[in-house]
């Protein structure tokens, strides 16, 4: 029993001990300019919680909520849409149109036809472009 009350002495020793060194170096120079540190730190973030609170940053706060909303089903609407403009064939015939005009464009830099047949070739690119977008119109507003 007597050796039970030595090591208990001795873990009280010991503990004491460790309590004592850090004790003593808390109040060292190094560490209570830290402490000071965290301190701050620990305000500031208070400050800033506080500030976040107000209702204009909480309104603030909703209005990029809803902005993030707003662009994420805009995204969704433009998918939907790409995705109907594949499947209805309609940026095939763009791309079709496009090559139409660029191979009209050679022959007619390359034959030299007369500026009236010129005219109402460009005219006539114009009245597909204007049918393509009536065509695009109807899908466009069902989405």
């Amino acid at each position: 029993m007597a050796v039970e009350k030595t090591g208990k002495i001795q873990e009280i020793k010991e503990t004491v001990s460790c309590a004592v060194e850090i004790m003593r170096q808390i109040r060292a120079p190094g560490v209570q300019e830290s402490i000071g540190k965290i301190m701050d730190m620990g305000t500031v973030a208070k400050d800033i919680i506080e500030a976040l609170k107000t209702p204009e940053m909480v309104k603030n706060i909703e209005n990029f909520r809803l902005i993030t909303q707003n662009i994420n089903e805009a995204s969704e609407k433009m998918q939907s849409t790409v995705k109907l403009m594949e499947q209805t064939g309609v940026i095939q015939e763009a791309k079709e149109f496009a090559k139409s005009a660029k191979n009209m464009m050679d022959l007619i830099g390359n034959t030299g036809q007369d500026l009236r047949e010129v005219n109402a070739a460009v005219k006539s690119v114009f009245r597909s472009v204007q049918v393509l977008v009536e065509d695009i119109r109807p899908a466009e507003s069902r989405y």
